[in-house]
C-alpha cells in the first residue's frame, strides 16, 4: 500500500483575515463553501475574536428556538454569527427588518453549504447587504503552513521566482487525487477516503439537494455528478450529458444548476467575449475539489501515472482543475477583485485561465502535465497576445517539471508548485 499524507494538525485558514476584514465594512458577510470545508471551524475562530457565539443552525432545536423567539437571538449588539442559516429562512426576514433600522458594518456573519442566490427567496431578503466570502477545500499553502503569494504577486504586476521546487509528476498526482477536504485529508488510508467521498456525494444529494428543490428524477444524480466529473477541466457541453444519460436537456441544465449550488461543481466563465472577435462564450466546468472528482471516476494516483493514452488524458483534465482551483482560493483572498475566466476562440485558440488585472492588462495562464513546454503550449498565449498587444498579457505556463526558466520578455515557464511553495 502507497503512503497518503494524512492531515495531523490544525490548519490556519487564510479566510479567517478575509473575513475578520470584510465585518469591518459590510452589515452581513456570508462565508459559504460546500459541506465539511471548514466553515464551522471559521465562524467559531470568527466568534471568539468578536466576543460572540455562534448559533448552529444545523441543531434543529436550535433552529425551533430562533423561530419562536428571532429577536431574542438576532436583535445583539455584537455580531451575531449563524451557521448553516439557510435552514431558518424566517430568520432572514427578521434580519432585514433588524437592517432597515440599523446597517452598521458587523451586524450578522452567516455561514452556509449552498450557494448564495441559488434560493431566490434568501437572496432578495439581503440584496445590496451582503459580502459574500467563498471558503474553498484547504489549499496547498494552508496544508504546508506556508502563505502563498502567486496571484497577488502576478495581479500587482509582479513576477514569481524562477527558482526550483522539490515536487515532481508523482506528487502533483497526488495532491490532486487528495484533494483538499479537511475530513478526508484526516483519514489514514486511501480505502478510508474512497468511504468517506462516496458518504459525502450520498448525503450532498440527498440532503442539501432537497432543501433547495424537489427533484422528481433523483436517481440522475448520481449518474450526472459523474458526468461532470468526467468533463472537469472541459467546456460545459449541457446537450452532450444529456445524450449520454438519456435525459431531457432542459432538466439536466437545471439539475446541473443544483449541483453547483450544493458545490460539487462549479463553472468558470468565458473571458473577452465583449471584448475580443471570434472569442466563444461557453464555459468550462470544474469540480471544486479533484479528491471527490477523482473518487468519481474511479482514478488513483497509479492509474493517473500509468504511460496509457487515457490516463494521460484524465491527468491532464484534473491537474487543470486541481491549479485552477488553486488559483482561484488565491485569487478570493485579495483586497481587490479581480476577473478570472478561461478564453477560446472559435477558430480553436485557447487560453486555461485569465486573470484580468485592474489595469485592464492580463495574465494568460496554461496548465501542462508534461514536464517540458513545446513551442505549441504557447499557442493560444501567443494568440492573446496579438488580439490585445504583448505588453498586454503576461503568460504563464505551469508544468510539472523542477524548473522555472523565461521563455520570452512576458513568458514564463514555471512548475505548478510554484503556486504554493515560498519564494
Amino acid at each position: 500500500m502507497s503512503r497518503i499524507f494524512q492531515l495531523k494538525k490544525p490548519v490556519a485558514r487564510r479566510v479567517l483575515d478575509v473575513a475578520l476584514q470584510r465585518v469591518t465594512t459590510s452589515p452581513v458577510v456570508a462565508l459559504v463553501g460546500p459541506r465539511a470545508s471548514g466553515k464551522s471551524t471559521v465562524l467559531a475562530s470568527m466568534a471568539t475574536v468578536l466576543g460572540s457565539e455562534v448559533l448552529d443552525l444545523d441543531d434543529p432545536a436550535v433552529v425551533r428556538a430562533v423561530v419562536a423567539d428571532p429577536m431574542r437571538f438576532l436583535d445583539a449588539e455584537r455580531p451575531v454569527l449563524i451557521d448553516e442559516y439557510a435552514r431558518a429562512p424566517e430568520a432572514l426576514e427578521v434580519i432585514k427588518r433588524l437592517l432597515n433600522r440599523d446597517s452598521r458594518p458587523g451586524r450578522f456573519v452567516l455561514a452556509g453549504s449552498t450557494r448564495y442566490g441559488s434560493v431566490p427567496a434568501i437572496a432578495q431578503s439581503l440584496t445590496g447587504r451582503v459580502d459574500i466570502v467563498p471558503l474553498w477545500p484547504l489549499s496547498q499553502g494552508e496544508l504546508l503552513g506556508t502563505e502563498e503569494s502567486f496571484v497577488a504577486r502576478l495581479a500587482a504586476g509582479g513576477e514569481p521566482s524562477l527558482g526550483d521546487v522539490d515536487e515532481d509528476r508523482a506528487g502533483y498526482a497526488e495532491r490532486t487525487v487528495s484533494g483538499g477536504m479537511p475530513m478526508a485529508l484526516r483519514l489514514p488510508t486511501a480505502a478510508a477516503r474512497a468511504r468517506w467521498f462516496d458518504q459525502y456525494v450520498q448525503l450532498t444529494l440527498e440532503k442539501d439537494v432537497a432543501e433547495i428543490a424537489k427533484v422528481r428524477r433523483r436517481v440522475i444524480l448520481p449518474r450526472l455528478a459523474a458526468a461532470v466529473a468526467a468533463r472537469t477541466g472541459q467546456l460545459l457541453n449541457t446537450t452532450e450529458i444529456a445524450r449520454g444519460l438519456g435525459a431531457d436537456r432542459n432538466t439536466v441544465e437545471d439539475y446541473l444548476r443544483l449541483l453547483e449550488a450544493v458545490f460539487l461543481h462549479h463553472v468558470l466563465p468565458a473571458w473577452g467575449t465583449t471584448l475580443l472577435s471570434r472569442a466563444a462564450s461557453t464555459p468550462k466546468v470544474h469540480f471544486v475539489d479533484t479528491g471527490l472528482a477523482s473518487r468519481l471516476l474511479r482514478v488513483t494516483k497509479e492509474k493517473l501515472l500509468a504511460a496509457r493514452p487515457s490516463a494521460l488524458q484524465q491527468f491532464g483534465h484534473l491537474l487543470e482543475t486541481f491549479v485552477v482551483g488553486e488559483i482561484q482560493k488565491q485569487a478570493h483572498w485579495l483586497e481587490a477583485p479581480v476577473d478570472v475566466g478561461h478564453w477560446r476562440t472559435h477558430d480553436g485558440d485557447e487560453v486555461d485561465l485569465v486573470i484580468e488585472r485592474v489595469d485592464g492588462s492580463v495574465v494568460a495562464i496554461e496548465v501542462k502535465s508534461a514536464a517540458d513546454v513545446r513551442a505549441d503550449d504557447l499557442r493560444g498565449i501567443n494568440a492573446l497576445s496579438r488580439k490585445l498587444g504583448h505588453d498586454q498579457v503576461t503568460g504563464v505556463v505551469l508544468h510539472t517539471g523542477r524548473s522555472g526558466w523565461r521563455i520570452g520578455k512576458n513568458v514564463l515557464a514555471l512548475p505548478i508548485a510554484r503556486l504554493w511553495q515560498p519564494d
